[in-house]
């Protein structure tokens, strides 16, 4: 599994003026149901759930919400690199302005689990954040996110 596996390039975008967690599900749900048969709110309120369960943010200014859903065939994701930081009750208390969603079958079991560790050893790459947030370009996102040299750095 490598993260070209689980990303399309039109699932990587930058966003402008999202003010609050809740809109920012909101947005991960209008992303996903372009890539899907699930209805966007189907995807918010499954972020929201398990959100409710305890924060995703993870540090560093990154957040890995993540969910199960019925009706997904694969595990898939989604990346945002928001232009202004969000509150996102990080760890660190720091807020977030790089967030990679992950959207999982309900019965994907150790493959969910494997994407997520995968993304977030990928993430916690200082360089490759370096590079997320010095860069405005969906595209060169997807290619940062995709190069083989970034994952096995992680």
């Amino acid at each position: 599994m490598d993260l070209a596996s689980l990303l399309a390039p039109e699932a990587v975008r930058v966003l402008p003026g999202i003010t609050s967690k809740k809109r920012l599900f909101h947005e991960l749900g209008e992303m996903f149901s372009d890539r899907s048969e699930i209805m966007p709110g189907e995807a918010c309120n499954a972020l929201q759930e398990r959100e409710s369960l305890g924060p995703t943010g993870v540090g560093n200014g990154i957040a890995l919400p993540h969910a199960r859903l019925s009706g997904v065939d694969k595990v898939s994701g989604l990346f945002i690199r928001l232009e202004k930081p969000l509150d996102f009750d990080a760890v660190d208390r720091q807020p977030v302005d790089l967030v990679f969603a992950l959207f999982a079958p309900e019965d994907a079991g150790v493959d969910h689990l494997k994407a997520l560790a995968l993304v977030s050893r990928t993430m916690r790459n200082p360089g490759l954040c370096a590079k997320l947030r010095a860069n405005d370009d969906p595209t060169a996102l997807y290619a940062i996110l995709t190069d083989k040299h970034n994952t096995r750095a992680a």
